[in-house]
């Protein structure tokens, strides 16, 4: 581990340290016997549930990589990928930030593809991911009537409109990059090419990546079945969410579908703070939400806040080392040559 993610690692462990220790004198009367008696009696059938849900939501990702695919590697099989999506992710919850480029790896191997045609659809993928959960948001804060109900509506209304203009300005930048990107390569080259560590260079190969990864997006069907894969992946995922939630059979986790979106969003920012294997940022964002917003218990709270860190994010771990092991893979040698050709591709001069 180099000086940067040891650095990184530190930061990130003082923050949850933090937050632990300002969650825990506020709540200095927690009864933990309560927790564990909640955490027993959830409904495996539920839990059950929302494990195979996000199970689909990894083959739906595997589904929309093979479009990416379809212009270079039209014989490229949904199936084919579905191994190297789930090991990729698996890397991702055991090894946290390092683990996240092995899945673009895994498949640029697989497909005999250059790493950073890969790193340019991942780079794109992101995109889709906002944009489909923006869309589900922006329809539950501003359509359906169950959010309306909250106490804290108008901040449900906010989050919708910073994530939409979130989407619009990432797909506005991807229409000038695909139109312009090489004009902008060339400008970042000459403007910024005197710095340090070649910086110029970097962000320019990264521009002209990013636009050869919206090249895969090669007519109006295919963007709009790449739209299609991506809001229903994000629905399974928010039906996983309440099924997790359901099965305390608690009133205060009767959570409307709807509703739900707003716990998710709150997962999400709370995950870009997580450590590897442990997460932490994530679960702590989850409970937050869950006691403040929506008024459960500080004991049902932490209880199903874990429990949706362990479903929607852990449970793939299983099946992703067996995959690997059936493969004679390492995550860890995987991590390390993803990013070792990361840097590679960096260094590549460019023609």
């Amino acid at each position: 581990m180099d000086k940067k993610r040891v650095a990184i690692t530190g930061i990130v462990l003082v923050v949850l340290a933090a937050l632990v220790y300002m969650q825990f004198r506020t709540w200095k009367n927690f009864n933990w016997n309560l927790f564990l008696l909640q955490t027993h009696s959830v409904s495996l059938f539920h839990i059950m549930h929302g494990v195979a849900l996000i199970y689909i939501a990894y083959v739906l990702r595997a589904v929309r990589w093979k479009l990416f695919l379809r212009p270079v590697r039209p014989q490229a099989s949904a199936m084919g990928l579905v191994a190297p999506t789930v090991i990729g992710f698996t890397g991702l919850a055991l090894l946290g930030r390092p683990g996240e480029l092995i899945r673009p790896y895994l498949i640029a191997k697989r497909e005999s593809l250059p790493f950073s045609s890969q790193l340019a659809v991942w780079a794109v993928e992101r995109i889709f991911d906002i944009g489909g959960f923006t869309f589900l948001f922006v329809l539950a804060a501003f359509v359906a009537t169950a959010p309306r109900r909250l106490e804290h509506h108008g901040a449900f209304e906010s989050v919708a409109l910073v994530l939409t203009g979130i989407s619009v300005g990432l797909t506005l930048g991807a229409i000038a990059v695909h139109r312009s990107g090489e004009a902008l390569a060339k400008w970042v080259e000459t403007r910024f090419g005197h710095l340090a560590s070649n910086f110029g260079h970097r962000v320019a190969l990264r521009i002209r990546e990013f636009r050869s990864g919206l090249n895969t997006i090669h007519s109006t069907s295919s963007l709009l079945a790449l739209i299609g894969v991506s809001v229903l992946m994000w629905a399974m995922i928010a039906v996983a969410y309440k099924e997790v939630a359901h099965a305390y059979s608690a009133p205060q986790l009767e959570i409307p579908q709807t509703q739900i979106f707003l716990l998710m969003a709150s997962s999400m920012v709370g995950s870009l703070v997580q450590l590897p294997g442990v997460g932490g940022g994530s679960q702590f964002a989850t409970i937050e939400a869950l006691h403040h917003i929506f008024g459960v218990p500080p004991e049902l709270a932490t209880s199903c806040g874990i429990m949706l860190w362990l479903v929607t994010f852990i449970a793939i771990v299983p099946v992703g080392l067996l995959l690997a092991h059936r493969e004679r893979l390492s995550l860890r040698k995987l991590s390390s040559e993803s990013h070792q050709a990361e840097e590679s591709t960096a260094s590549t001069p460019v023609a």
